[in-house]
């Protein structure tokens, strides 16, 4: 434990990090996870953000050396895709149980499923995660891997981010820790060129990343590793032969960017790929820091060539749906990069942004957004259910853009609803994904079932009084001796 203690104060200490350099040294030491309130959900612990860093790595075996429920449903793992490889999406547990623990079998157990694994599935390699039980019991999983790799010949690499250590952002880092002590480096490309670059903290979700490859791909760009976005190991390992590289998701990997660029020399900025304006950006920034490393400065009229193309034809498709879409109000209760880059993406096309949550987002993100809204009333850290309810049903928003936590919450408060956070079922990155984005957001916005469920329910009316028939109680009759045996007037029914 006193190494993951090390490693965690050396996580906290982020030189990249604008406002963790203005800090004391006792303030940069506490980093910036906020206490969690008991009894409230915390919203994932270390283990889970490690697994969701590495799991997309798609051609590992993904070993959590833990009791059963540590290990949870990785078939489809957060909407992540992979064009090849799927051994990433089984599940591999040691299955501790209580008489492993107290006999001391943890360590001997461990070293047994990754010698199955080796024989069962050949993986390039097998990263094992360690969780709260095997951390408290003291296994030290880093000896084991280090003697399972002598052994097996293949690499065996140890997560040592257990939940108990803190929030699931701080497991992101601490993956990326492990990914630098142990992968990146220790394979030597021989095909390294001038056009090489890595993409960090890209997930592919829903195969978003399919829709940027083809356009670095034009420009004779090519990925050397995309982490975790449908990688392979060896693309990992042999990621440090890149000559520049976009971050993502900084939250989640900045710390593997600034590390990066102090070893092997690969600047990096922090881009998006949601939005037309964005995504033309990203693409000149990286043609520019290729140039800066040694590239053809002819990349640069390429690249502005392609841009100029693309977005006359994203803004051809996207003309259609100004008209239905503009003046639409939408609150986003996201976070992190989408915070900004979804804001910026829907204001292009002349839509409101009434909210947008920045739970997750860093103080660059939030400058961004200040920036983009001209009003930082419209940012909110944290929105009650209740709050967002009243907010939905008073009719503030034509519709909430979240994950799925709260879609219920709009579909009480029979408000269209967008899924943008990783379980979403449609990419929508690069030109063609905003467009995707937009297309959907008309869709939920005008689709008839709103106008439906926002009508009176039928035995909310007053029930309609029809003429008295001949030898009949008229309905009249018929309703006023129903509300006497119920002690009801009529003034109790609504009328539609």
């Amino acid at each position: 434990m006193s190494s993951l203690s090390g490693k965690i104060q050396d996580v906290f200490n982020e030189p990249a990090c604008d406002r963790n350099r203005g800090k004391d040294a006792k303030a940069r030491k506490e980093g910036c996870s906020k206490p969690l309130t008991p009894g409230a959900a915390a919203g994932g612990c270390a283990f889970d953000g490690a697994k969701i860093v590495l799991q997309p790595i798609t051609d590992v075996a993904h070993l959590v050396h833990a009791p059963l429920a540590c290990e949870g449903n990785s078939w489809d793992n957060r909407g992540a895709a992979s064009s090849g490889a799927t051994l990433w999406r089984t599940s591999f547990t040691t299955d501790l149980t209580e008489l492993d623990v107290v006999m001391g079998q943890g360590e001997r157990k461990l070293f047994k499923a990754i010698r199955e694994i080796k024989e069962a599935y050949a993986p390039p390699a097998i990263f094992v995660y360690s969780t709260c039980v095997t951390a408290l019991i003291g296994d030290d999983i880093e000896a084991v891997c280090k003697r399972a790799t002598e052994k097996f010949g293949l690499a065996v690499v140890p997560v040592n981010a257990p939940g108990l250590a803190g929030s699931k952002n701080l497991g992101n880092k601490l993956a990326a820790e492990a990914l630098l002590d142990h992968v990146i480096g220790t394979v030597e490309p021989d095909d390294a060129g001038p056009y090489d670059i890595n993409i960090l903290g890209e997930f592919n979700l829903s195969g978003e990343f399919w829709l940027v490859k083809p356009l670095l791909d034009r420009l004779g760009i090519r990925v050397r590793a995309c982490i975790p976005g449908d990688a392979r190991f060896l693309d990992v390992a042999s990621a440090h032969r890149a000559r520049a590289a976009m971050v993502v998701c900084s939250t989640a990997l900045i710390n593997l960017a600034r590390k990066m660029e102090e070893r092997w020399d690969i600047p990096f900025f922090e881009g998006s790929f949601y939005g037309i304006a964005d995504t033309s950006e990203a693409l000149r920034n990286i043609a520019e820091l290729l140039v800066r490393k040694g590239a053809d400065p002819e990349i640069l009229a390429r690249t502005q060539t392609m841009i100029a193309v693309e977005e006359a034809i994203a803004w051809r498709k996207l003309e259609a749906y100004r008209r239905r879409l503009q003046g639409k109000r939408v609150l986003l209760n996201t976070g992190g990069v989408k915070s900004w880059s979804v804001v910026h993406a829907l204001m292009e096309i002349g839509m409101e942004i009434v909210g947008t949550s920045v739970k997750k987002s860093t103080v660059e993100d939030k400058e961004r957004i200040k920036q983009i809204l001209k009003d930082d009333n419209h940012m909110f850290e944290q929105m009650a259910a209740r709050e967002l309810y009243a907010m939905l049903s008073e009719h503030k928003a034509d519709i909430m853009l979240s994950g799925g936590r709260t879609q219920f919450i709009a579909l009480k408060a029979k408000t269209p609803w967008l899924d943008i956070n990783q379980e979403r079922q449609h990419p929508y990155a690069g030109y063609d994904g905003m467009v995707e984005l937009v297309r959907q957001i008309d869709l939920a916005i005008h689709n008839p079932i709103w106008s439906q469920v926002r009508e009176p329910a039928p035995w909310d009316c007053q029930p309609a009084v029809v003429d008295e028939l001949p030898g009949t109680k008229s309905a009249t009759a018929t309703l006023h001796a129903v509300q006497e045996f119920a002690g009801t007037t009529t003034d109790d029914f609504g009328e539609c």
